[in-house]
């Protein structure tokens, strides 16, 4: 059967693959054909080779509603925010929500993780918003089909503020954290998307709670953190583990800059492996193990939320002060200038983490 009637393979395949996203799953319901067409490899590698793929932020954001926050004209926040998904696209400037969990339709598990793999968005952990307990949950979201569903739980009891990356293609890695005693964790774990399948890595050297994870040419880098003697000094050292080798190796005690919370650094995303960091009131970059200041940080955004990379560019979002409006801005990587991000008044509300995807 044709994809297109009267149309050949490769030309109706061309029309395909310059469909939108948002338009994946009515294109995906017209028929076997065309959801087979859209769910394949290869469908995805043609659409990144070609300059079409989207690349998109999803972020876990508070939800704002001016009408029911505190005080006539108040420009605070919530002080008790409900945690939705917020979708930010840098090439259109467009801001959208997406459909949350059938079972968070109120609000997502506050301090839950967020990873994206090929084009599905996964979802671990955080605290229960019903009965505020460690979720140890695992949620799947497939942009092809915007339709959620169930992975196998995370395994090893109960984990809160754990590093969370992917590899993009299949792979989810979660490290550090810490239990329900509040004992900073060396464990960490992998999550096979594909097979649905858990597998443990070897313990970290030292314990990480609070530390961020970054992912490049086959390592994990496991950033930051403190131990449980030490709560809340956070540390400048990293551990790589090497997935080829199934090892980790030593510690890089000086890989930040300052000593303070990662989680406001991230994959410069290009081919020479940076580290891009907010630290203080300035923008940082990491590139063959030397730091170097890159520019100020807008005033509007010096209380960092989340930095996200891709094509060249920083994405930050941050206030002014804590309780405030989040504003965006881009941060180009080669001129080293900043763009203010039109946002939307439902959109200013604080991220509490992030991640990069190119569907």
């Amino acid at each position: 059967m044709e994809l297109i009637s009267g149309l050949p393979e490769d030309l109706a395949r061309d029309c395909l693959i310059r469909v939108s996203y948002q338009q994946f799953p009515t294109v995906a319901s017209v028929c076997k054909n065309w959801k087979e067409e859209v769910e394949s490899p290869e469908f995805r590698r043609q659409r990144r080779r070609t300059g079409i793929s989207q690349k998109l932020i999803v972020m876990v954001q508070a939800r704002c509603d001016p009408d029911n926050e505190p005080g006539s004209g108040s420009s605070k926040r919530l002080y008790n925010p409900v945690y939705r998904l917020s979708v930010f696209e840098p090439v259109t400037g467009n801001w959208s929500e997406l459909r949350p969990p059938p079972e968070f339709e109120s609000g997502l598990p506050m301090f839950c993780r967020v990873a994206s793999v090929g084009s599905e968005l996964i979802l671990l952990g955080g605290l229960d918003p019903n009965t505020w307990k460690a979720s140890d949950s695992v949620l799947i979201y497939n942009f092809i089909t915007a339709k959620w569903r169930r992975g196998t739980h995370m395994p090893g009891g109960s984990r809160m503020l754990f590093a969370c990356v992917s590899d993009s293609r299949r792979m989810v890695f979660v490290a550090g954290g810490h239990d329900d005693e509040k004992n900073a964790l060396r464990s960490a774990l992998a999550y096979d998307v594909a097979e649905d399948k858990w597998i443990s890595l070897p313990d970290m050297a030292a314990e990480r709670d609070e530390c961020t994870a970054l992912f490049r040419h086959g390592r994990l880098a496991v950033v930051g953190g403190y131990r449980t003697e030490t709560q809340g000094v956070f540390e400048r050292s990293a551990e790589v583990f090497d997935v080829a080798t199934w090892q980790w190796g030593p510690v890089m005690e000086d890989f930040l800059d300052c000593a303070t919370c990662p989680r406001n650094s991230t994959d410069g995303g290009d081919v020479d492996g940076r580290v891009i960091m907010c630290c203080g009131e300035e923008i940082k970059s990491r590139q063959c193990g030397t730091w170097q200041k890159m520019g100020k940080v807008p005033v509007e955004i010096r209380n960092v939320a989340y930095v996200g990379a891709l094509d060249g560019c920083a994405v930050v979002i941050g206030s002014n002060g804590h309780g405030e409006a989040h504003e965006s801005f881009v941060f180009d990587l080669k001129s080293c200038n900043w763009r203010k991000v039109e946002t939307p008044e439902k959109f200013r509300g604080h991220v509490q983490t992030g991640c990069v995807l190119e569907i």
